[in-house]
């Protein structure tokens, strides 16, 4: 049962991440996540972060899947989905990570925005969509900066737009 002293112990070998080798952080999260029942979301979802963080992306994916589909909520689902998607263009597969970030860009809007468009731009990248990456990214810089705001979410939405250079059969003249 996740306690808030469960929680507390959680934060606190997130903390310790940079102090311990990987073996012992592992093995951390795995006896805290072990105090949960085996198909919890939320042990599901801390078991794949602590490996996601140590490198192994691949084992990670099927754990952030398994979390998302027996309900995660609240902050942690978001940060799943961030994650996963993360994870996935990691592994090559670009598409697929775009298409869970856009769809959680239109789920709804909350601190981790912007944490959504960097990882979303990162994959329009690798899907060899630069000029929709470029877009996004300073799309949200733009909200971030102490002057310039206003023109650089214009540059930012005309970089969304269709490129007409891109596409022969656009008339450029008229």
């Amino acid at each position: 049962m996740i306690t808030p002293d469960w929680e507390r112990r959680m934060a606190g070998a997130w903390a310790s991440f940079d102090e311990l080798d990987e073996a012992r952080f592992l093995r951390l999260v795995e006896d805290l996540t072990g105090e949960l029942a085996p198909d919890d979301p939320v042990g599901l979802f801390e078991r794949a972060g602590s490996l996601d963080a140590v490198g192994r992306t691949g084992p990670a994916v099927p754990l952030y899947r398994r979390a998302l589909a027996a309900g995660l909520t609240g902050s942690r689902r978001r940060q799943a989905v961030i994650q996963l998607a993360s994870s996935l263009r990691e592994l090559g597969e670009a598409a697929e990570s775009v298409a869970l970030l856009t769809a959680e860009m239109a789920a709804g809007s909350d601190e981790l925005d912007d944490a959504v468009k960097a990882v979303l731009a990162l994959a329009l990248a690798d899907a060899g969509r630069a000029r929709e990456a470029v877009g996004i990214a300073v799309g949200a810089l733009s909200a971030h900066l102490p002057r310039y705001q206003r023109s650089m979410a214009t540059y930012a939405r005309l970089l969304l737009e269709p490129d007409p250079a891109a596409d022969p059969e656009a008339d450029v003249h008229s």
